[in-house]
């Protein structure tokens, strides 16, 4: 079990609603931006002399931009329906952690300058000024917030805390309080064109390294090219991909996949990084600057149609703003959806009986699958409702014996955030990450102890770097993790492959 200085929670079977704890989590925030990353995206350096006026005005931007910001901060009627649907609330008891209670930080705000009631009578209606410490409270709390919206399922009135989160995450950076994780990041992809700033010969120098992998396992040769002009498709995948487990061997996969359908593909060297935090900070000016890197690279190679590798968020983006942000998308392949899911693209060959997949050859494992929150809440997959929660389960059922979803009430729509998203994948946020993964780690406990489950897929980067990190606190394995391209690549039989029973013949022979 890996050590903490934190009081790590203790998995229940019959999970309960806790017992508020104010304040107990008022510590913990990230650390803050340095000058040089807030100018990259277009923000002050540090905190702004007149920054409550700033703060307010800017408020009063995203008022007018976003209707819909407008209608959550006044509907909200304190009915209680969300108060333990946030992870980070189960996990850690700060009542502040409650989506409502995350939400009235702002609200108090926006009701003593944006309404008549607020203005006159402020105690009345719970009205306040914008004060340091209310501050410091927005600073702590919205980054306790990995906007996975599942309070937004279980709210009568459907009201998202997090596009609350971003609208102020985005105040924050416009007067010069931004978070170091998120920002420095964005500037990354900026300056090199990914999340890691992984350049451009060490990402060929990678690909060359898994083409000799794959060729050593299989004896066919498949490849995974970079920059090349005039491919089919453009895959644009989390960086993660490029060199961390479990992620890499998704990237085998996806490689594989496109090597037996027969169509050729490409990455970016200039769009090497699906992930957008723009989304996370709030930015959509930020969110437009990375997501026109993609254009810009379809554009420049030529390709026909735009496929994504496994990441929630990216996927979100990309399902949701791609092509309002960067569109249109009329120089593509009309025939092909603008973007399309690698499990899409998978899914359909499978459905055409255009694979040849062994699923005893992940007999090792028995599998159960988390659905990641921006896939399960924000996107869809395939023609129909639901079939971003139908088709990686097929994917996983086409390519294993053995799997088991974990309790209804804790997957599909309903499903627990990994405790790491929205921009909180940072080690300084590590006690907030260990306890907002709770509720999904007793999911996936209970269904290890129920059925023998050994393993869980997912189609997010951060969430495998995220339960790769946390479960060792739970006691379990970090390897306990995989992509579900990972399964697809095990199973897989390539053309031409070089199998265990041909190399026993061989010996024979011999």
């Amino acid at each position: 079990m890996a050590k903490a200085d934190f009081q790590v929670p203790v998995l229940k079977q019959y999970p309960e609603i806790p017992e508020i704890e104010p304040g107990v989590m008022a510590h913990s925030s990230p650390f803050k931006s340095k000058p040089q990353f807030q100018a990259d995206l277009g923000f002050p350096g540090e905190l702004v002399d007149d920054w409550q006026t700033k703060a307010i005005d800017k408020m009063g931007d995203l008022l007018g931009r976003y209707r819909s910001l407008r209608v959550y901060l006044d509907s909200c009627v304190k009915c209680g329906s969300c108060t333990d649907k946030c992870h980070y609330y189960l996990g850690t008891h700060d009542p502040k952690n409650m989506p409502v209670g995350r939400q009235d930080l702002l609200r108090k705000v926006y009701r003593r300058h944006f309404t008549i009631a607020g203005r006159l009578f402020p105690k009345l209606v719970g009205a306040e000024d914008l004060t340091e410490e209310v501050l410091g409270d927005w600073y702590s709390y919205f980054h306790q917030c990995s906007q996975c919206r599942r309070c937004s399922v279980f709210c009568p009135y459907g009201i998202d805390t997090a596009e609350i989160s971003m609208a102020a995450r985005e105040i924050m950076d416009h007067i010069g309080v931004g978070q170091k994780y998120c920002n420095e990041i964005i500037a990354k992809v900026y300056k090199i064109g990914n999340n890691l700033g992984l350049p451009g010969p060490a990402l060929v120098d990678t690909l060359e390294g898994l083409e000799e992998d794959v060729f050593d396992d299989t004896g066919v040769e498949v490849k995974y090219p970079v920059d090349k002009e005039g491919a089919d498709i453009l895959l644009v995948t989390p960086s993660a991909d490029f060199f961390a487990e479990p992620h890499v061997d998704g990237l085998i996969g996806y490689g594989k996949v496109f090597h037996e359908a027969g169509v050729s593909w490409t990455l970016s060297s200039h769009a090497s990084e699906a992930a957008n935090f723009g989304m996370f900070i709030g930015s959509y000016e930020n969110m437009r600057r990375v997501a026109l890197r993609i254009r810009e690279a379809a554009i420049k190679l030529k390709v026909k149609r735009i496929v994504f590798g496994e990441c929630g968020h990216a996927w979100r983006v990309a399902y949701s703003f791609l092509n309002t942000l960067a569109g249109p998308w009329d120089f593509l392949d009309p025939r092909y959806p603008v973007p399309q899911h690698i499990c899409e693209f998978t899914y359909a060959l499978i459905q055409e009986g255009k694979l040849n997949l062994d699923k005893s050859r992940n007999d090792d494992m028995v599998l159960t699958y988390h659905d990641s929150c921006n896939v399960a809440r924000a996107s869809r997959m395939g023609d129909r409702p639901g079939g971003q929660f139908d088709i990686p389960r097929a994917i996983i059922r086409a390519t294993c014996n053995n799997f088991y979803d974990m309790d209804e009430e804790t997957i599909r729509d309903r499903t627990f955030c990994c405790g790491g998203g929205g921009g909180l994948l940072t080690d300084d946020l590590m006690e907030i990450r260990v306890k907002g993964a709770q509720p999904r780690v007793e999911a996936l406990n209970n269904v290890m102890q129920e059925k023998g489950v050994t393993h869980m897929a997912a189609i997010c980067a951060i969430c495998k770097s995220q339960f790769t990190k946390v479960l060792p606190y739970y006691g379990m394995d970090l390897d306990q993790i995989v992509s579900v391209h990972q399964l697809v690549s095990n199973a897989l039989v390539l053309t031409g492959e070089e199998t265990d029973d041909e190399d026993e013949v061989a010996d024979e022979a011999a």
